[in-house]
Order: structure tokens, then sequence, then C-alpha cells
């Protein structure tokens, strides 16, 4: 459950963190990205564990909240999905075809950016 959460956090995190403000962006990075414990970060910036906590919290909920309504990061998994299923059926259906396999790779490359 602990990676799951940590894994949906940080993905959202790529997709939503122009969104948030530099103190949320920073305890996020350095929670999720670069595991430190809250308390790391409580006395980096001088600030109490509770602090970098509640900060933590609140920006979950936010990232939660901005995938509600913009479904970015849902979109991009059914996005990966049917492309997926796509190159799958080519490489079985029609192996030789190159040009359609370069079509299906770009698709993928644009995921990506």
């Amino acid at each position: 459950m602990a990676i799951e959460k940590t894994n949906r956090i940080n993905a959202l995190f790529e997709f939503y963190e122009p969104l948030l403000t530099e103190k949320q962006v920073t305890y996020i990075a350095l929670y999720y990205r670069d595991d430190f414990s809250l308390g790391e970060i409580a006395e980096n910036y001088e600030v109490s564990r509770q602090a970098v906590y509640d900060n933590i919290k609140r920006t979950e909920k936010i990232l939660e909240d901005y995938e509600e309504k913009l479904h970015l990061y849902r979109d991009f998994l059914l996005q990966s999905q049917k492309t997926d299923e796509l190159l799958g059926y080519i490489q079985k259906k029609y192996p030789t075809d190159e040009n359609l396999l370069e079509l299906v790779m770009n698709l993928e490359s644009l995921e990506e950016k």
C-alpha cells in the first residue's frame, strides 16, 4: 500500500507540480522523491515536524483534487495502455511493417514528453 501511494503521489506530482507553491513542491519532493523523513525536512527548514506533516497532507489532497478535476494522470494511463495494445497488435499481425511500427513508436515517445 505504501509503495502504491508513493508511486501515485509521485505521478500526480509530475503532472501537477507547476500548480503548487514553492514550499509544497519542496516538501513533497523531499518526502516522496528523495525519501526524507518528516523530522529531516523539519530540521532542514526549522519548522515543526507537525508543520511538515500538515503541509504534505494538504498537498496530497490538492494533488488528488487536481486529478479528480483534470484527469491528466488517468488519461495518460489509458493512452499508454491503448498504445501498448496497438503495439502488441501490430507486432502480431504486421511484424514486417516497419512504417506502422515507427508510427506507433512515435506515439509512445509523445507520452514521455
